[in-house]
């Protein structure tokens, strides 16, 4: 009877694409002797009275938020010297946020050893379809999922930042933007003075890959929303530079992937005509992200691998070489199923190229 569920929840999803794109998650990790364990929160009311001053701080900091709060802040407290059963403290810790959702990992107080245990470990979270990305400082780790924070001498008032102290801020901002807009320019309004950039300094640091936050004259605002990725392929193009870009792609790839597990594995045959109905569902998925502006109108196309599925025939004894492009479309794939998806993501408008005639 065809795939109307299917239909029905990547049309649900594709709706609700930007509502849940507007509040991102972030993971919080702390170290503390005190008030351990794991902690969901919503506002400042809620944080947990016996932990320090400093990481009370940190728990603020990410409640910000950019254009929007976050959705929520998950912490997870642990004492760094306490005796566990396997492995350390912080894989204890690592291991309870592999079961909780977020989209923004902080870490505050990481030691330059673990920046890189981070990255793995992150990488190793989007390889198993969990697309998390995380905010580092100083750690220009050429990955679409690190983002590489530096700006030192961050100013609030009476308190000075180190980048390291001020990942959290960043982390609730880039979660509290919307999907629609990007983080470049955003404001920080609380901050009063950061380190001092020329504008070759802060053009090298962005090439570089860096998040930076810099003084205009008059207010301290993002450089350019950018992750570390610094080195394209074919593959990985300037696109994955752009942290817009990136969530944008990471959301979809969620989307697709949880209503395919869910709604399609194993529960229906796979027929051409079955085939048909889900690139029609995925379909009808990209063009309402188009209508929420998340998508290029017009630019986005699932439909089937004629490539892959001949080189599958072919590998299965099936003479390929004399049938029509419609044949090869309709031919038995067993348990396989080939999706070709050409998509185009909106980036934000930040270059502008003016010309005056007089």
């Amino acid at each position: 009877m065809g795939l109307p569920q299917v239909n029905i929840v990547f049309k649900t999803l594709g709706a609700t694409a930007i509502q849940r794109g507007e509040r991102g998650i972030v993971a919080l990790l702390l170290k503390d002797t005190a008030a351990l364990g794991s902690y969901i929160l919503t506002n400042i009311t809620e944080i947990p009275s016996g932990l320090s001053v400093e990481n009370k701080k940190q728990i603020e900091l990410a409640l910000i938020g950019g254009e929007r709060t976050p959705n929520r802040v998950v912490v997870y407290v642990y004492d760094p010297n306490a005796t566990v059963t396997n492995g350390t403290p912080l894989d204890v810790a690592l291991n309870y946020l592999e079961t909780v959702k977020f989209d923004y990992f902080v870490f505050p107080e990481i030691e330059e050893a673990d920046k890189t245990k981070i990255t793995t470990w992150i990488g190793l979270q989007r390889a198993n379809g969990k697309m998390v990305k995380a905010v580092l400082p100083h750690h220009a780790a050429d990955k679409e999922y690190i983002i590489n924070f530096t700006t030192e001498n961050i100013v609030v008032g009476d308190t000075t930042y180190t980048a390291a102290q001020y990942c959290s801020r960043i982390a609730g901002l880039i979660a509290g933007t919307p999907l629609t807009i990007s983080t470049t320019f955003q404001p920080l309004p609380e901050v009063d003075s950061v380190q001092t950039y020329t504008k070759d300094q802060l053009n090298q640091a962005i090439d570089n890959g860096e998040f930076v936050i810099y003084h205009d004259g008059e207010k301290v605002k993002v450089g350019r929303g950018v992750t570390s990725l610094v080195t394209t392929t074919q593959d990985k193009g300037d696109d994955f530079k752009k942290i817009k870009i990136v969530d944008i792609l990471d959301l979809m790839y969620m989307d697709i992937r949880k209503t395919i597990e869910d709604k399609y594995i194993g529960k229906y045959a796979n027929s051409y005509d079955n085939k048909v109905l889900l690139i029609q569902a995925i379909n009808a998925y990209y063009e309402q992200l188009e209508i929420d502006g998340l998508l290029d109108v017009g630019k986005n196309r699932a439909e089937i691998d004629l490539e892959q599925q001949r080189v599958y025939l072919r590998s299965v004894g099936v003479d390929v070489d004399a049938m029509k492009e419609q044949e090869i479309k309709e031919a038995n794939t067993r348990d396989k199923v080939f999706i070709l998806s050409r998509i185009r993501p909106l980036d934000a408008i930040e270059d502008i190229d003016m010309k005056v005639l007089i």
